[in-house]
C-alpha cells in the first residue's frame, strides 16, 4: 500500500512523512511495547497521501489563492478564509487509489483487532511536536468512528483541519509556508475511555520546571474533556526519585469536581450530538465527581510508563493516557516533548508580593508565576476577538485551540474549567503569561470591564482580586556563589512554592512551619475531625463533612493532606534536610479553624499560653498531636523521605521534653531509629540556660530569635510602642545566643538560627559566624543576601 504504514513501520525518523503525532507513536509501538507499555494498534495515511489528494483536485493554486486574500496585519477576515480554504478540501474526492489503500489498510486493522471495535482518526501534521513549534491542538480529532464512509469522512475533515483558522494563525506565526506543511492521518484502535478514564501525564511539574515530580491529570470519560479543558481534573504529583523503591511515592493528590464526562452517543438515547462523531458531554453523577479517577497502583504504573518514556527520548515528555473500561487496562495514545522547559536553562525568577490584599473574586489553578492587573473582558467564543483589547484579562468557560489567536492579546487569562495540563495552561506557559484556571465560577463573580488583579505566585494556588492591587517585584538572579562553610537554609511555610524556591542556592530547609500548612491546606480543628458527630454547632458540622465526604473516617482528611503537603517540600529539597517544625499556633489562632472555637481555652495570654510542648501532651490536644506524628511517619516511611527530621517548638522543661518524645515514640517516631533525628527550638531562656541539658534529649538546636529576644526582655514584639527596645543586638539576648552556640559545640549538638536579622545586619551574621554557628535559616527573598553576608564573615580575619 503506497500511502500506508502500519505503527510497526514507523519509526522517529518519518516525521516528514507521517507528521510528529504519528512518529511518536511509531516509535513507542515499536520500541516500548517490549516494555509491556500499552499502545493501541494502528496505521497512518502518509503526507505522500495528503500530496496526491491536493494534486489529483488541482487545489494547490485554489488554496494559495484563498490564503493570500488573508489580512495578515489584523486578521479581520481570518474565519472567511479558513471557511473558503476548508471548503476547497471538503468538496473534492479521494484519488482512487489513495481511497483504496486507506480502506484496505482499515480492514485489515479491524481483523488484527476485532469487527466491533472504534477508531479515533487523529490529524498528525508534518511541521508538529518540532522543538520550535509543538503545532499541538491546531488540527481535529474524530472519535468512536466505525464503518467505511465515516473513516472516508473523516480522513477528509482532518485535511480540511490543516486549515483551521488557528492553524493559518499559527503557521504565520511560526514563519511556515502554509503549502509546504503537508498532513498524516493516524487511525488507531479506541480505547474505551468512555466507560473509564483518561487524562494526561507531564514528566515534569509543568510549572516550575521541577523535573523530579511526574504530574498526572485525569477525568472520566473520553480525554477530550482533559485537553481541551472542559473540566477540573484530578491530579496526582509522583516523586520520581523513589517511584520504584517506596510504598507509596505519590507525594500529593488533588481531587477535581470532573463535572462533565464524554461518552459515546450510543449509550444514551435522550442527548444531541456532540463535536465528535456519536459522542455526548453527559453531567458527571455526583458520586463520581467525588470519587478519584484512578487507583493509587495505577497512577504509579502510569508515572514509571512516563519515567520509561522520558528515558527513551532522553526529553521531559507530555504524554496522554486513556484507561479501557472493558479490559480494565490503562493504554498510552500519544506523547511528544514538553515544549516549555525542554530546552530552557532556569538562571532567575521573580518574586512578586502583594502590598495589600483586596476582595477574592474566586480562586483556581494557579499558571505563570506572575500578578497582573487589567480590565476584565467576558468572552463566550473566540469569535469575539474583537471585543479583547490588548492588555486586557480574558475571563471565558474554558479555551480551545480556536482560542489561540486571541489568547497573544490577553493579558490575563482566566477560566471556570480546566486543569493545570489543560489547553489554557499549556498556552498560558507558552506565551509566559498569568493565568487563574479552573476557578468554577469566574464568569459569574467578575463582571465584565471590572478593574482585577490576577495573582499565580503561590505554585499551584491562582487568586482574582477585585480592583488594581499594588505589588512589588524582585528578580532573584541564580547566579554560580561560593558555597559557605556554615549552612545556608530556608524558612518555608507553603508547599505550592517549594518547587520553584528548590531552585535557589540552599543546603536544605531549616524551618518548615507545620501550622500555615493546617491553616491554608486543612483549614479544620484536628479536634473538630476526630469528634465531628459531637460537635454542637450544625453548620460547622456540616462544612466538616462536604469538605471530609471522600473519607472514611475523617482523621484520615487531616493525615492525608497534612503528609502530602510536607511530603511536596521534603521532595523538592530531597535529599537535603527538611526540619519540620510541630505546630506551634497559640489557643486564639487554633481557635480559628473550622470548628476550633469548641476545644480551644480561652488565656488571657496566649503568646506564653498553651502552645508547643505543653499542648502535645495536654488532654486538650494529644489526639491531635498523635495525629501529627502519623503524617509524619507516614511521609518517612510509606514515602520514604527520611530527609524529613523534626522540631519540637516551645519546650519549656526537660520534664516536657520527656513526655513529648515518649509520646512521639508510641507513635512510632522513636530518636535515633531509622536515623531519625528530633530537633529543638531554642527560644526560651531556660532553653539557652540549660542548653546542655536539652542537648541529652534531643540531635540539634535552632534558636529562634524573635520568640527568644521577647522573652529574654518581656518586650511584645508586635508592639510599635517597644521597637526601640525590642532588638536581637540588645546585650542580653547575644549573651544567651553565644551561651546556646557555645554549649552546643561542647556538647556535639548541631545548633542553628531562623530569622532576619543574618540578612539584615551583616554585623549580626559575623556574630553568629564568629561563635561558631553551624547553619543560618533564610526566608527564600533574604537568602541570597544571607549568603553573601556569611561569606563575607567567614573571609573576615579573625
Amino acid at each position: 500500500m503506497k500511502y500506508i504504514k502500519t505503527f510497526s513501520e514507523i519509526s522517529i525518523e518519518d516525521i516528514g512523512l507521517v507528521g510528529g503525532k504519528n512518529a511518536s507513536l511509531g516509535e513507542m509501538y515499536r520500541n516500548l511495547k517490549s516494555k509491556e507499555i500499552n499502545i493501541p494498534d494502528g496505521f497512518a495515511v502518509t503526507s505522500t497521501g495528503y500530496w496526491s489528494f491536493i494534486n489529483h483536485n488541482n487545489l494547490f493554486d485554489n488554496l494559495n489563492s484563498v490564503l493570500n486574500e488573508l489580512d495578515t496585519d489584523n486578521f479581520n477576515n481570518l474565519s472567511l478564509v479558513g471557511q473558503k480554504a476548508r471548503n476547497e478540501i471538503l468538496k473534492a474526492e479521494f484519488p482512487s487509489n489513495l481511497r483504496e489503500d486507506i480502506l484496505n489498510a482499515f480492514t485489515a486493522l479491524k481483523k488484527l483487532t476485532g469487527n466491533n471495535k472504534s477508531f479515533a482518526v487523529r490529524s498528525s501534521a508534518t511541521a508538529e511536536d518540532l522543538p520550535n513549534a509543538s503545532f499541538a491542538g491546531q488540527q481535529e480529532t474524530f472519535l468512536n468512528i466505525n464503518g467505511n464512509d465515516q473513516l472516508l469522512e473523516a480522513c477528509k475533515k482532518c485535511y480540511a483541519s490543516l486549515f483551521n483558522d488557528r492553524a493559518i494563525k499559527y503557521r504565520i506565526d511560526q514563519g511556515f509556508e502554509h503549502m509546504k506543511v503537508g498532513l498524516s492521518i493516524g487511525v488507531q484502535l479506541m480505547v474505551r475511555s468512555d466507560l473509564a478514564s483518561s487524562g494526561v501525564m507531564f514528566t515534569i511539574d509543568p510549572d516550575s520546571g521541577f523535573d523530579k515530580a511526574i504530574l498526572i491529570s485525569g477525568a472520566w470519560g473520553l480525554g477530550e474533556n482533559v485537553v481541551q479543558g472542559n473540566v477540573n481534573t484530578d491530579e496526582y504529583l509522583v516523586f520520581k526519585p523513589t517511584l520504584y523503591s517506596a510504598k507509596q511515592p505519590i507525594i500529593s493528590r488533588k481531587m477535581g469536581s470532573k463535572l462533565k464526562t464524554m461518552v459515546f452517543k450510543n449509550f444514551t438515547n435522550n442527548v444531541s450530538p456532540g463535536l465528535y462523531n456519536g459522542i455526548v458531554n453527559l453531567d458527571t453523577p455526583e458520586k463520581k465527581q467525588n470519587s478519584w479517577t484512578l487507583l493509587d497502583n495505577e497512577v504509579i504504573q502510569l508515572a514509571k510508563w512516563g519515567l520509561l518514556i522520558e528515558k527513551y527520548y532522553k526529553t521531559v515528555m507530555d504524554i496522554e493516557w486513556a484507561k479501557d473500561g472493558v479490559d480494565g487496562q490503562i493504554y498510552i495514545v500519544q506523547a511528544r516533548p514538553e515544549t516549555v522547559y525542554k530546552n530552557k536553562s532556569i538562571t532567575s525568577y521573580t518574586e512578586y508580593t502583594l502590598k495589600n490584599e483586596g476582595k477574592i473574586m474566586c480562586i483556581g489553578s494557579g499558571i505563570g508565576n506572575r500578578i497582573v492587573s487589567g480590565k476584565a473582558r467576558l468572552l463566550k467564543s473566540p469569535k469575539e476577538i474583537d471585543l479583547l483589547k490588548k492588555g486586557e484579562i480574558l475571563v471565558t468557560e474554558r479555551t480551545d485551540p480556536d482560542w489561540d489567536p486571541i489568547l497573544k492579546k490577553a493579558g490575563g487569562i482566566i477560566t471556570n474549567q480546566g486543569g493545570r495540563t489543560s489547553h489554557a495552561a499549556i498556552v498560558a506557559r507558552e506565551l509566559g503569561a498569568a493565568a487563574v484556571i479552573g476557578t468554577g465560577n469566574a464568569t459569574d463573580t467578575i463582571v465584565n470591564g471590572q478593574e482585577i488583579t490576577l495573582l499565580a505566585t503561590h505554585g499551584s494556588k491562582g487568586i482574582v482580586y477585585d480592583g488594581y492591587l499594588d505589588w512589588k517585584e524582585e528578580t532573584i538572579f541564580l547566579t554560580k556563589q561560593d558555597k559557605p562553610k556554615t549552612k545556608a537554609m530556608l524558612i518555608l511555610a507553603h508547599p505550592e512554592e517549594a518547587f520553584k524556591h528548590s531552585l535557589l542556592p540552599n543546603d536544605g530547609v531549616g524551618l518548615l512551619r507545620m501550622e500555615f500548612i493546617i491553616n491554608n491546606a486543612i483549614g479544620i480543628h484536628p479536634m473538630a475531625l476526630i469528634n465531628c458527630d459531637k460537635l454542637k454547632n450544625k453548620s460547622t458540622r456540616d462544612k466538616i463533612e462536604n469538605l471530609t465526604a471522600s473519607y472514611t473516617n475523617k482523621s484520615d482528611y487531616f493525615v492525608q493532606l497534612l503528609s502530602e503537603s510536607l511530603a511536596k517540600i521534603a521532595a523538592a529539597f530531597y535529599p537535603k534536610e527538611v526540619i519540620v517544625r510541630l505546630s506551634d499556633f497559640k489557643s486564639n489562632e487554633y481557635a480559628n479553624l473550622l470548628g476550633g472555637d469548641e476545644f480551644e481555652p480561652h488565656e488571657e495570654n496566649p503568646m506564653i499560653g498553651l502552645r508547643g510542648a505543653s499542648r502535645y501532651y495536654s488532654p486538650l490536644y494529644k489526639e491531635a498531636f498523635i495525629l501529627e506524628c502519623k503524617a509524619i511517619k507516614q511521609v518517612r516511611e510509606l514515602m520514604q523521605l527520611s530527609n524529613v527530621k523534626i522540631m519540637v517548638p516551645f519546650c519549656r522543661t526537660i520534664g516536657e521534653a520527656i513526655k513529648v518524645l515518649e509520646i512521639m515514640k508510641s507513635c512510632g517516631l522513636e530518636r535515633g531509629k531509622d536515623n531519625l533525628k528530633i530537633y529543638v527550638m531554642i527560644e526560651i531562656p531556660s532553653n539557652a540556660i540549660l542548653a546542655d541539658e536539652f542537648s541529652n534529649y534531643f540531635d540539634g538546636f535552632s534558636i529562634g530569635s524573635n520568640d527568644l529576644t521577647q522573652l529574654t526582655l518581656g518586650a511584645d514584639r508586635d508592639s510599635e510602642l517597644l521597637m526601640d527596645i525590642f532588638s536581637p543586638f540588645d546585650p542580653a539576648v547575644m549573651k544567651l545566643t553565644e551561651m546556646t552556640i557555645e554549649k552546643a559545640k561542647s556538647s556535639g549538638t548541631p545548633v542553628g538560627l531562623c530569622g532576619q536579622a543574618p540578612s539584615d545586619y551583616p554585623e549580626y551574621t559575623e556574630f553568629l559566624i564568629k561563635n561558631g554557628i553551624n547553619s543560618i535559616s533564610f526566608n527564600p527573598d533574604a537568602i541570597i543576601k544571607g549568603i553573601e553576608n556569611i561569606l563575607k564573615a567567614e573571609n573576615k580575619p579573625l
